[in-house]
């Protein structure tokens, strides 16, 4: 296992500038969490789902609200199949280029559609002022480790060792079930989850609480 690479996990002296945000769970079980974000869209979605049904996984999807409002059926697949869902913006906005306002705005709507307390910020950047007041509202996931499976420079062997070098117990794993990510995505999940379980890790899918009213 690696200790530092940027790209794949933020070093601490980042990563604790944000201390109510969740980064990793519990050391003590050898539990990972694989995480998916910017869906729900029908090329790629579906296949997630089948591969993790068939490998008898639950997993946590950050949807986009505009996705989940543009493929509504997609998105109730991964309800019904007992996966995880959190809030990923309406538009994919990212903080930093946003005034808080819009920002704020923006993942409000996506709440209509997207009914969790969950919470993740698109690029895994918001200001500090976002922050401080989505904390409040919001569980803030961010990630342990990060595939990169969305960079197209990066082969599929390199996004498989980003997992195999990084992963620990508790690890908040994060793909991205988009069309960007399909290549490295469809190449690299199953072989990853077939090394972390021959390795002794187990599946979860990180619990959510729903927020609207009945």
């Amino acid at each position: 296992m690696k200790r530092f690479d940027p790209r794949v996990r933020l070093p601490g002296f980042i990563t604790s500038l944000y201390k109510g945000a969740v980064w990793r769970f519990s050391e003590t079980e050898q539990t990972v969490y694989l995480t998916f974000d910017d869906g729900p869209i029908p090329e790629i979605t579906p296949w997630v789902l089948d591969l993790l049904r068939n490998e008898e996984i639950r997993g946590t999807f950050f949807c986009v609200g505009e996705n989940v409002m543009k493929y509504p059926e997609v998105y109730q697949r991964i309800l019904n199949e007992g996966h995880s869902v959190g809030n990923h913006t309406f538009s994919h906005c990212q903080g930093l280029k946003t005034n808080d306002q819009e920002y704020f705005s923006d993942i409000e709507r996506a709440a209509g559609y997207v009914d969790s307390d969950l919470f993740r910020p698109p690029h895994g950047w918001m200001r500090f002022s976002q922050y401080l007041y989505l904390k409040n509202q919001f569980r803030i996931m961010m990630w342990d480790v990060i595939s990169c499976d969305y960079d197209a420079r990066m082969s599929p062997e390199k996004v498989f060792s980003n997992i195999t070098e990084f992963v620990r117990s508790g690890s908040i794993i994060t793909f991205h079930d988009s069309i960007k990510a399909k290549r490295n995505l469809t190449e690299t999940l199953l072989p990853a989850i077939r090394w972390m379980k021959d390795n002794g890790y187990q599946f979860e899918a990180i619990p959510y609480k729903k927020v609207r009213s009945a």
